[in-house]
């Protein structure tokens, strides 16, 4: 039996559940998720507790049920609690602001970079340098964080760029001054 599928999940007392076959809508205060499950579990609420079970024993069976229990886990979550990501912006003249809903990057390019969020989305700037990107969809968040840090990667010789908070960059050694050949 998977050990993250066997789990239960606990639902607060202000998020509401409705399970229909595959499709499970989760809505809570920060908004409202929904999602088609694989045919190969079932998800049962029992009072303030969802729990996910594979109908059979079968390969993909088992692949799927941990997946299922950890998607329904982040919509619970998200809903409740919401998301966020934070990243960091390394490096001289570079620098983030909020004008409106966009974010806009100023990343050495000889342009700005302008990033509309999807539904569900905002942006916050700590500083100039601290970009958090929050919502109640985890999978959103996480791809809007990497479309950001896509803008400009962390480079290995000096660290600059857009990275991850905590992200650690393996960094390279430059050029030895030796001397060339005669």
């Amino acid at each position: 039996m998977s050990r993250i599928g066997k789990r239960p999940i606990t639902v607060p007392a202000k998020v509401q559940v409705a399970i229909d076959g595959t499709k499970v809508v989760v809505k809570g205060p920060k908004g409202e998720l929904s999602r088609n499950l694989p045919a190969h579990v079932t998800v049962s609420q029992e009072g303030e507790t969802l729990l996910v079970t594979r109908r059979d024993d079968t390969r993909t069976s088992r692949q799927m049920h941990g997946l299922s229990r950890t998607l329904v886990a982040n919509m619970v979550e998200g809903v409740s609690q919401g998301f966020q990501r934070r990243l960091e912006i390394q490096g001289v003249g570079y620098r983030a602001q909020v004008q409106g809903r966009n974010l806009v990057l100023n990343m050495g390019y000889s342009h700005q970079v302008q990033i509309e969020p999807p539904d569900g989305i905002q942006f916050a700037v700590e500083g100039t340098t601290n970009v958090i990107v929050t919502g109640y969809d985890k999978e959103i968040v996480g791809n809007t964080a990497a479309k950001i840090r896509a803008v400009r990667p962390p480079e290995p010789y000096k660290g600059k760029g857009i990275r991850y908070a905590g992200e650690v960059v393996r960094r390279k050694a430059g050029k030895t001054g030796g001397k060339g050949k005669k």
